[in-house]
């Protein structure tokens, strides 16, 4: 399983150096849907929250998923107004560096911590999203697509971090995190260069 996530990892990376560079997107709710998809550090860091998030229990196990979304949609209004924000990839890369950590480690912190760590995180990932809706033909179902595809990644997390409750299942989920951790540093790398 190790071998498999790290050859996916590698495999993505193109998509990883990429993630943010708007080419022929934005016309609606099918760009907005797969966009998340295709950009391998959201990806990772929706996934991330899902897992951390049944790591967690209740009620993180959908407090976490619930607030991401949220406060991405209002960081994808700062975007959308052109409000500055100064090194929003950097804390995307962050993002998938520090959400893989807290899953290799099982970290477990007080539900509103870590709803602050999600939520910086958000408001990242909704900015730099928020920024291409512009060009969009169709900024409110872009936006629509792009809140359900991270719904999903979350889901897909979720999914995954119930592995937590079985012995092997927690080896394979602290890999994971490690995979995640990995590629938010090769992506962070990227940033910092």
């Amino acid at each position: 399983m190790l071998r498999f996530l790290l050859s996916l990892a590698l495999l993505s990376s193109p998509l990883l150096a990429q993630a943010h560079e708007v080419t022929d997107m934005g016309r609606g709710f099918v760009s907005g849907f797969m966009h998340p998809l295709f950009g391998l550090d959201h990806v990772l860091a929706m996934v991330a929250v899902g897992i951390w998030g049944a790591q967690l229990g209740r009620p993180a196990i959908w407090v976490l998923p619930v607030t991401f979304p949220l406060i991405m949609t209002f960081g994808g209004v700062l975007g959308v107004l052109g409000m500055p924000f100064p090194g929003v990839e950097v804390g995307i890369a962050l993002s998938a560096l520090v959400l893989g950590v807290l899953v290799a480690m099982r970290r477990r912190i007080a539900l509103p911590a870590a709803m602050v760590v999600v939520g910086i995180f958000a408001l990242c990932h909704g900015h730099a999203h928020g920024a291409e809706i512009p060009d969009a033909a169709n900024p409110a179902t872009f936006a629509l697509g792009f809140v359900l595809a991270t719904g999903l990644l979350h889901t897909a997390g979720i999914s995954l971090g119930l592995l937590d409750g079985f012995r092997r299942g927690i080896q394979l989920l602290r890999a994971g995190g490690g995979v995640i951790a990995v590629g938010g540093l090769y992506y962070l790398m990227l940033q910092v260069r």
